[in-house]
Parts: structure tokens; C-alpha cells; sequence
């Protein structure tokens, strides 16, 4: 049987910073129009988004250099009126930040990372950085070749090869490059291991230290006095090197508090982390907080040492989640401990760029249940772990006061100060950082037993002054306080743990007060209304419909309702989006309205702008939340809500475990983590270093081939439909949202608009792509099309092309999204899919761009993608079936709209045929399932076709929440 070649490419995409190449001028049309429409198309209208910006502004004025002053013809107008007054000693003129004069910003004067040289000393402005020694484009060391460095890749990180696979894989190559004389890039995966711990860059070493138990002991001296407990770490202050010299970050840093405001009525806006408050305050010459009844002044700011000025500040963000893996019938308990800088902007932390990385491993002291009950123990275990984080951090110290002269991402030197920044945990984690008793708030005063009764903030002075003044039987029981251990921020400057504090949304929101709390509520709740037997099959119809919801880009299917024995945080996640419609109907209209409450609380506290106008809504949020949860007390099924979970929703402020542990043999599986991660970060170092000096444009194949045959330059493989993920992030150009047709048509389809009628079932195609040519070539014509003699429209007689998808691309950045905020997922309208059933989704119509959200918005289901030439041009089309809106406005208990299927007067489906500029993305429906228990042999492709009215699913994601509200 004749074997395919490869084909040597030679057309080159034109687009900027585009590598692709193409093997003929068809393939290089297709991707132009797949991937850079907006070089040469301008993108559809959409709808206003929560973001009244049209589109994002580029990004480079995100983050200018706060001392830079542009030319006199180029500068924008300053703002003089700033809300509310700042300090002119703390503030620098406000500027705009983008070319509409939208926003501006004002800037620390004093902690402004003002560029300097090697030395310290300060440049003047707009003096260039000094550029780093040049380093060979053909230096690819350690690796002899960039096939090496793409082979190291590709086994190690992209498809996580076992040790033998690795091995069959090079002497396969082996035996196949033996008659060339020719060997494998490398020999075995020791050789492998050995190339990738050789690289010095991201170096960070894994080091260790052993603790253990000093105190008293009794006579008969339980086990774990005598045991040894390892803890690991890197450096996290070369871990915050390695983050700030990244040059893929360099138009992504805030080296200098900032605040944003909306130019049209000089509102606060909050974007990144340095533009909030904590970030402004940490750095002032001045800040004064409330204690009990008397002010103080705290006096280690870092602008009162005039030899931090100009200095930038780099907070140090950290994490820590006990995480459990499976190992056969038994389970292995990590630590791990995580550091970001609060510099980086969010969208980088969104795109896994490497922004967030594993620091440590913290050891979990373990005994018997006996022992373990015991205080000794359980303050041995608390001290340890504060003993741990004082000594891993405690490199960053010197640097908190004096600073550090780095080279950062854009070449420039500045000087660097640290500062501990958000500790995010869970509140089982934040009550042993917090050294606080269970059920008390960490954060605030208010009493155990009536948390929501409000109470003044807590503060490490606050506390250090009960402590020396009270005995420890009344710090414990009235102010919840655990008076013999220290917390580790007591070792730092300008370090408040009651401050740090910042609860996690997944285990605390998501985890705790959904899944934990109201979840379970509502299983106890029917239970006791209706009895176990009948609260059972009730439940079983709850699961039956959340089994039956339809498929959709991005959200996970549960095939067997919420009925599973173990929950993760993926399943908590996943099961908020589509409850609330399945117990619509089986529980009072209270517990919807909290469920959506709650709902809308996650949401609008993770978009990736927060205005004035969204904490107005997250504080409504709150109070409907509390007002609505009343139900589940007045039912009998909870006593009281004095919940720490629920309660830190008022205190709201703006993959390195288990994957390793995956890939390694489960036999001293820590050891073999730590190396994995390390060889991560050295290859992740690798490429930005490669990258940096152009050595990666093209793919290894293109590379190789331009080498050979410099004439002829060949590149990847254009993506397949089929192998197109559903939910992709996407870099490149920022657009408010486009959508194009797959890049290969449907052979096996029609190809006659009378095939096409008869395979979809609509005889009337021929006159709705008539009335469809009538808009398109007549668009200022007001009249109806429908009112228009079918005779008296354009006629295609011709051949067409049919398409199994389309995809959207839209700017989504508070969703998993390229740097630029920009997402794709597929559209399907297939016949056949995964060779069982017939997959039709819907889509959101952009009607009306000057209205917001869903009034500017119609839902449609797609029955096919096609298009076809007249007089020369391509229309690419969608044929539809509208939904109408049931109502003007979204459901008061869900919060979300409904729609029904549109019929024309005679009862026939209402179908058009529009064009695929109109549409906007895809839209997720929910079935409004009604009073009646739905069949056990509903399967969740008869959804859209089955129901008659369906929710309106704001709630599939955070753009979704955006446009569908």
C-alpha cells in the first residue's frame, strides 16, 4: 500500500507574528479566513457587554511606564477631576489609559518601579533599556538541536511518556534512522532526564529541612514525639525572579499600585490585582485602620523610607490546599504550597502561563485517633505549619525593607521591594493560619454563634494586645483566639494575617456553601417534607434532569444526575450551572431564589472587571441570599446559619499536584514530583528563552526543511474540525466576537439546495434563501421580505457547500482565555454525532447592538451551515429555527430568560436562513421540566426537541452570565 509524503509547504501566511505556511494558495485562503478574518473583515456587531468598552484596548496601555511622558501632538488630555480626591504626594496626574479616553488611572509617585540601571541608579525618562548580552540563535543548549528541545517537550510535557514509553518510542526511532546512520534525538528517557536537569534556566533546586518535636514529654511518649517530618521547597524569591524577568509577561506587569476610574462619571473600576486598594495601602506614606475604640497608625509603610522611591512593589501571593490522591484501596495526602506575584494581570493566570507555581510541600504529622485529639498534638501540628511558612518565605525578608535591583520582563532594571500579599486558602486552612478556633470568623469580631450579627475587623494588633492582656480561657471561648501558637506573618513586615486572608471561591462558595450547605439542604428538605421514600424519588427525578440536559462547549455532562459518591471541585462547578432548573418546581420558590442568588455572587465576583456598579450588585446579591436562605430555618431543616462558609461572602475583596503524581510510578511519589515539577518550570524557562530570540518561529518540521531546502519553507498542519476542542483559548487580536464556517465542507452532504431542503426537511429552503439574497443585496429596503413575492427576490439555482460547524471566537476574558481575553468553541450542526445522534445547537442573534445583554439578543437553534456563490461573492449562511422569548424580562426565581420554539400561524416552525455574521456565540438551553417527573428513558439528545419552553442558561459560563442577564 503506497504511503502519504510529507508535502513541503511554501505559501506564507502574512498576518504579523504568524508562522503558518501553506502547500498551495487554497490552504492559505482557508487559514485567513479561519484564523485572521479581522485582518481584512470587520468583525459583526454584538451586543454592549457588562464592559461599556467596544473592545478591550490594546494592551501595552495597560501597564505604561508611570513616568513616561509622550510628545505634545500625541498626548492624550489629562483629567483633572478625580473621584475621590487623592493625596497629590501619593498621586501623579491622571492619564488616560485607552484611545477612546474611556478610563484613567492615577499612579503611586512614590512606589512607581521607575526603570534604573544595573546599579540602582535611576534613568531618565524614556532612556532604553539596556539590552542583555546577545545570545547565538542557533545556541540551543542543552539540547543539540530544536528537535531535541520539540522531542523533550512533546514526551515529557505534552504527552506525559512513561519511562518505557519513552524508551519504545526512541528505539523505534532508532531502528527506522539506523540505515541513515542516523540516531534518536535521545538514547533512553534517562538521557532525557538527564538534557532536561541540565538547563540552567528556571533552575530553582528543591531543598529540604526536618522538624520535629522539642517540648515536654510524658513517660510513655507517643510515637510522633520522636518522628522526623520533611518539608520541601524552592526559593520563592528566585521563583519571583524567574516571574518578573519572563519576557512574555512584559506587557502584562503592574510594577506600581494604580487607580482606574470610568472617565463619564469618574467611578472606581477594579482590574488586576495593583489596581485595588490593599496594593495602594500597603504602599502609602500614610494609612490608618480602626482597632476596637482608638486609631493607630501603622509605621512601617514602605514609602516612609525615602530610599524605597521609585522603587516597585511586588506582592507575594500565596495558596495551600491539602490535596488527596487515590493509590489502589488507599489514599496519599499532599501539602502543597503556591506563590504568584500580584503584579501579573489575571488574563496570564487565566492562560496557564506559568504565573502560578508550586513552592512547597508542608508535611502533615499523622498519629493515632487517640493522640490525635490531644492539644499537645494538635498545637505541635498548628506550630509546625507556621514554623514551616516562616521558613520558606524567609528569603524574601531582606528585600521587604531594602531593595533588590532585578532585571525585569521588558529589559529594564528596576528596584524591587516585596511584601507578603492574599494568603488564599479554605476556611479549615484559614482558621489554623489565623491561629482562631473552629466556627469562629477569621476575619472579623462577630460571635461564634451569630456570625452574620456583624463585628469590627480583626488585626494582628488587636490581637497581640488581648493576648498580653487576657487569660487564654477567655480568649478561646469569647474572642475565638488560639493564644499559644504565633502566626508566621508575625515574622514579616507589614504583615496582618487576619488581613491576608482571602477566602477561596472553589472550596468556600462553590465546595462549601453550595454543594455542602445547599445542596445538601435541599436532599434533607424533601426528605422531611415528603418523607425518606418519596424525598428519594423525587431526587431521583432531580438527577434525571440534570442527566437530560443538552451538550454544550466546555460544560460537563453528568450521565447519572449528581447521585456520585465523590465530589471535586470540577463537579461542584460543573453541577451549579444546571441545578437550578432541575429543582425548579420540586422545592418552594425561596430556595430557588437562593440557589440563584448564590449563583450570581460567584459570577459577578470573578469578572475580570469590577466596577462600582458590581459591588452595588454583589452586596444585592448577598442580601437576597441571606433574605431567600430563610426557607431552609422556617422548614425545619436547618437550626441556624451561623456558617463561617456562608459568612465569609461578606468579607469578599477583590496543575502541579496531581498530574505529577499521575505521571509518576506511586512509589516514592514525592521524590518524583518534585523533580517532574522542576523539570516543567526548565522546559517552560527553555521556551520563553528560545522564543525570545526567535529560534521557534514555524514548527520543528518548518525549521528543519528551511535548513535543507531554503527555497522552500514548510509548518504545521492545520487543525481539523474533528480535532478542535470545544472550549480553546485563543491568542492573537483582540475583537469584540466573530464566527466563521469550518474550514472543510461535508463531501458526503448535499450540494443542491433541492438536496439540502430534502435532507433537513424544509421544502420552502429555495424561497428562505430568496428572501435572505433579498436583505442581503437590498439591506436599507424596509419592507418585510416575507411581504415580497418570492418571485420578486434574487434567485440561486446553484451549487452549495454544507458544513458540520462553525467557530466562534469572542472576547471572554473572566473565562479561561488567551492573554487577550479571546476564546473559540465549535458550533455544531451535524447529522451524525459520535456516530449516535443528530447534534443541532443554538446560538445567540445579535437583533438589536444597541441594546444590552438579552433585550439585543434573540436565541435561534441551528438546522445547518451552508454557503454558496452569487454574482461572484461567498454567503456564508445558517439556517435556523427561532425562538421567542416568553416575556420581557428573565424569570424572577431563576434569573434567567425563557424561550420557546417560534411557530408561524399555521403551526409550521418559524425558519430563516441569515447570515453567519449575525451570529454571536453559542447559547445553552435548559428545559423548563415543569410539576411531572420526566421518563427514565430520556436521553439528554431528545432535550431540544422533546420540551416545549427552556431557561435561557446564563449561568454555562462567565460570558454567557454577561450577555444573557
Amino acid at each position: 500500500m503506497p504511503r502519504r509524503s510529507h508535502n513541503l509547504l511554501q505559501f506564507e501566511c502574512p498576518a504579523p507574528n504568524c508562522t503558518h505556511w501553506f502547500k498551495n494558495r487554497s490552504g492559505l485562503t482557508q487559514h485567513m479566513n479561519a484564523y485572521h478574518p479581522i485582518d481584512h473583515v470587520a468583525p459583526p456587531p454584538g451586543p454592549r457587554l457588562h464592559d461599556p468598552q467596544p473592545s478591550p484596548p490594546p494592551q501595552e496601555f495597560f501597564s505604561p511606564p508611570p513616568d513616561f511622558d509622550p510628545p505634545p501632538q500625541s498626548s492624550p488630555p489629562r483629567y483633572s477631576s478625580m473621584r475621590p480626591t487623592v493625596d497629590d504626594e501619593e498621586a501623579e496626574e491622571a492619564e488616560f489609559m485607552d484611545a477612546n479616553g474611556c478610563y484613567y488611572r492615577t499612579y503611586h509617585s512614590l512606589l512607581n518601579g521607575r526603570p534604573c540601571m544595573a546599579d540602582g541608579v535611576f534613568l531618565a525618562p524614556g532612556v532604553p533599556p539596556t539590552p542583555p548580552p546577545p545570545k547565538s540563535r542557533n545556541n540551543w543548549s542543552p539540547y543539540r538541536n530544536d528537535i531535541e528541545f520539540a522531542t523533550a517537550e512533546f514526551a515529557f510535557k505534552q504527552r506525559h511518556m512513561s519511562n518505557a514509553a519513552a524508551d519504545t518510542l526512541f528505539d523505534l526511532m532508532a531502528a527506522l534512522l539506523a540505515k541513515h546512520n542516523n540516531s534518536p534525538p535521545f538514547a533512553d528517557h534517562k538521557d532525557l532526564h538527564q538534557v532536561i536537569d541540565a538547563t540552567q534556566l528556571g533552575d530553582v533546586p528543591w531543598q529540604g529541612f526536618s522538624v520535629q518535636y522539642t517540648g515536654e514529654r510524658p513517660e510513655n511518649a507517643p510515637s510522633w514525639m520522636d518522628d522526623e517530618y520533611d518539608v520541601w521547597y524552592r526559593d520563592p524569591r528566585l521563583m519571583a525572579h524567574n516571574m518578573l524577568a519572563n519576557t512574555t509577561y512584559k506587557k502584562e506587569i503592574d510594577y506600581t499600585p494604580f487607580r482606574e476610574y470610568d472617565a463619564a462619571d469618574d467611578t472606581r473600576r477594579w482590574k488586576d490585582f495593583m489596581s485595588g486598594d490593599w496594593a495602594w495601602q500597603q504602599a502609602a506614606s500614610h494609612s490608618y485602620i480602626f482597632i476596637v475604640h482608638y486609631l493607630t497608625s501603622h509605621q512601617d509603610e514602605i514609602s516612609k523610607d525615602p530610599n524605597t522611591h521609585g522603587s516597585a512593589f511586588v506582592p507575594i501571593i500565596l495558596g495551600s490546599d491539602k490535596t488527596t490522591v487515590s493509590v489502589g484501596t488507599g489514599n496519599n495526602e499532599y501539602y502543597p504550597l503556591y506563590a504568584s506575584i500580584g503584579n501579573v494581570h489575571n488574563n496570564v493566570r487565566r492562560a496557564h502561563r506559568d504565573a502560578l507555581v508550586i513552592i512547597g510541600f508542608l508535611a502533615i504529622p499523622k498519629t493515632n485517633r487517640k493522640d490525635a485529639k490531644e492539644d499537645i498534638f494538635r498545637n505541635f501540628r498548628r506550630q509546625l505549619f507556621h514554623r514551616s511558612l516562616s521558613a520558606i518565605l524567609a528569603s524574601l525578608k531582606p528585600g521587604m525593607t531594602q531593595y533588590e535591583v532585578l532585571r525585569c520582563g521588558d529589559n529594564h532594571f528596576r528596584r524591587i521591594i516585596y511584601g507578603l500579599g492574599p494568603y488564599i486558602a479554605d476556611y479549615e486552612e484559614q482558621i489554623v493560619l489565623s491561629c482562631m478556633v473552629k466556627n469562629w470568623c477569621p476575619k472579623c469580631l462577630a460571635l461564634r454563634l451569630n456570625l452574620d450579627g456583624g463585628g469590627i475587623y480583626r488585626s494582628r494588633e488587636h490581637t497581640d494586645l488581648m493576648i498580653s492582656e487576657l487569660p487564654g480561657d477567655t480568649l478561646w471561648f469569647e474572642y475565638g483566639i488560639h493564644s499559644h501558637i504565633v502566626p508566621f506573618t508575625n515574622d514579616f513586615p507589614r504583615a496582618d494575617i487576619h488581613q491576608l486572608l482571602s477566602f477561596d471561591l472553589l472550596h468556600q462558595l462553590i465546595k462549601g456553601a453550595f454543594k455542602d450547605h445547599l445542596v445538601d439542604w435541599v436532599v434533607k428538605y424533601l426528605r422531611i417534607t415528603h418523607g425518606t421514600k418519596r424525598g428519594d424519588e423525587i431526587m431521583s427525578d432531580i438527577d434525571r434532569r440534570i442527566a437530560a440536559v443538552a451538550s454544550f462547549s466546555g460544560l460537563r455532562r453528568f450521565h447519572e444526575g449528581r447521585d456520585f459518591r465523590q465530589w471535586t471541585g470540577n463537579d461542584s462547578k460543573a453541577l451549579m450551572k444546571v441545578f437550578i432548573p432541575a429543582i425548579e418546581s420540586h422545592v418552594p420558590q425561596e430556595m430557588v431564589r437562593a440557589f440563584r442568588a448564590l449563583l450570581e455572587f460567584c459570577f459577578l465576583v470573578q469578572r475580570n472587571v469590577i466596577t462600582e456598579d458590581t459591588m452595588k450588585q454583589i452586596q444585592d446579591t448577598l442580601t437576597r441570599f441571606h433574605h431567600y436562605r430563610q426557607i431552609f430555618k422556617t422548614s425545619g431543616t436547618v437550626p441556624h446559619f451561623s456558617l463561617p462558609r456562608q459568612h465569609s461572602m461578606i468579607h469578599y475583596h477583590i496543575k502541579a499536584v496531581k498530574d505529577p503524581w499521575r505521571w509518576s510510578s506511586k512509589n516514592n511519589a514525592l521524590g518524583q514530583m518534585l523533580l517532574c515539577n522542576q523539570r516543567l518550570d526548565k522546559l517552560a524557562a527553555s521556551r520563553v528563552d528560545f522564543a525570545t530570540r526567535g529560534m521557534l518561529n514555524g514548527s520543528v518540521l518548518s525549521r528543519t526543511v528551511a535548513a535543507l531546502y531554503p527555497a522552500e519553507v514548510p509548518v504545521v498542519r492545520p487543525q481539523t474540525e474533528d480535532e478542535a476542542d470545544d472550549g480553546e483559548i485563543v491568542e492573537g487580536s483582540t475583537v469584540l466576537a466573530f464566527v466563521r464556517l469550518a474550514k472543510t465542507p461535508q463531501r458526503k452532504r448535499a450540494w443542491t439546495v433541492a438536496e439540502l431542503a430534502d435532507k433537513v426537511s424544509v421544502p420552502h429552503l429555495r424561497r428562505l434563501i430568496r428572501y435572505f439574497l433579498f436583505t442581503q443585496l437590498f439591506p436599507d429596503d424596509p419592507r418585510d421580505p416575507e411581504d415580497i413575492p418570492a418571485a420578486s427576490c434574487p434567485r440561486h439555482e446553484g451549487k452549495l457547500q454544507v458544513f458540520n460547524s462553525a467557530a466562534a471566537t469572542f472576547y471572554a476574558p473572566s473565562d479561561p482565555s488567551g492573554v487577550g481575553g479571546m476564546r473559540r468553541e465549535q458550533i455544531r450542526a451535524c447529522p451524525l454525532w459520535r456516530n449516535v445522534y443528530a447534534r443541532n445547537d443554538c446560538i445567540f442573534i445579535t437583533t438589536n447592538p444597541d441594546l444590552e445583554g438579552m433585550r439585543g439578543l434573540d436565541v435561534a437553534r441551528v438546522k445547518c451551515f451552508f454557503s454558496f456563490k452569487f454574482n461572484w461573492e461567498v454567503y456564508p449562511c445558517v439556517l435556523i429555527q427561532w425562538f421567542d422569548k416568553i416575556g420581557d424580562c428573565a424569570d424572577e426565581d431563576t434569573g434567567m430568560w425563557m424561550v420557546k420554539p417560534g411557530v408561524l400561524e399555521d403551526g409550521s416552525p418559524n425558519l430563516s436562513v441569515i447570515h453567519i455574521d449575525t451570529v454571536y456565540r453559542a447559547a445553552h438551553l435548559i428545559p423548563v421540566y415543569g410539576p411531572e417527573f420526566i421518563p427514565h428513558t430520556l436521553k439528554f439528545y431528545h432535550s431540544y426537541d422533546v420540551f416545549r419552553s427552556f431557561y435561557v442558561n446564563k449561568y454555562a459560563d462567565h460570558h454567557a452570565f454577561e450577555i444573557a442577564s
